[in-house]
């Protein structure tokens, strides 16, 4: 069958690093607000404790609160040793070390887990994926995707990116991805071809520097509008 939990890494943020990764501002946490791939991140619970509107869009929500959690234990460990074995790729500097990387990360992913099953039942954990969404035209004033599209370049084709990004700038007014350069840290050979159509078909596109960079140089957003 298509997607299978064990073939996932789940790894969520914050709504602080959600904050600073899309650089958003007061009056933009108050705008309806779709996270694509969001994930185990806690963005939505916290969103949702005060109050703002928000739905957050993911396959790995078919699965229940305990099989996540499951799968990251599972998968811990190794996280932290791969980021251990690449130190230098990595700024330490809010985050100053591994182990604290992954407290913040688990204390994110437990928010998530608590909110999981209310959230499924008030709709704002929808279990659906790019690059097809089930969602009205503009039906959100702005889409968030993190570390999915140009991160997973290796294994997502330019055609997947394209795609996907239309998607999100039909059923939102702005669109903000971060970040851009490969898992790899590497640029994503995708990002100019993505740029180049966009703009032919007439949309504003802006790279713009964030107040967050863990990942070196991964400190940049895509940010997309109808002109």
């Amino acid at each position: 069958m298509g997607f299978k939990l064990k073939d996932v890494i789940p790894w969520g943020r914050s709504m602080e690093e959600y904050v600073k990764m899309f650089d958003l501002t007061p009056e933009e946490l108050r705008l309806i607000i779709l996270d694509c791939a969001g994930g185990p991140a806690s963005f939505n619970a916290e969103m949702t404790a005060q109050g703002y509107k928000i739905i957050s869009c993911d396959p790995i929500y078919q699965f229940t609160a305990d099989e996540i959690s499951n799968r990251i234990e599972d998968i811990y460990q190794t996280v932290i040793d791969g980021v251990k074995a690449n130190r230098e790729d990595y700024v330490w500097q809010n985050i100053q070390s591994p182990e604290q990387m992954g407290q913040i990360r688990m204390a994110a992913m437990q928010k998530f887990l608590a909110d999981l099953l209310l959230g499924i039942n008030e709709r704002r954990y929808i279990t659906d994926e790019l690059p097809v969404l089930p969602f009205e035209t503009h039906q959100f004033d702005l889409a968030l995707c993190s570390h999915l599209l140009f991160t997973y370049s290796d294994q997502l084709s330019e055609e997947f990116h394209l795609a996907s990004v239309l998607e999100m700038c039909r059923v939102a007014k702005e669109v903000r991805i971060f970040p851009l350069l490969k898992i790899s840290g590497e640029a994503s050979p995708y990002l100019k071809p993505v740029i180049s159509e966009l703009q032919q078909r007439h949309y504003s596109v802006e790279i713009k520097q964030v107040p967050y960079e863990f990942q070196k140089n991964g400190n940049q957003i895509l940010r997309i509008n109808s002109m």
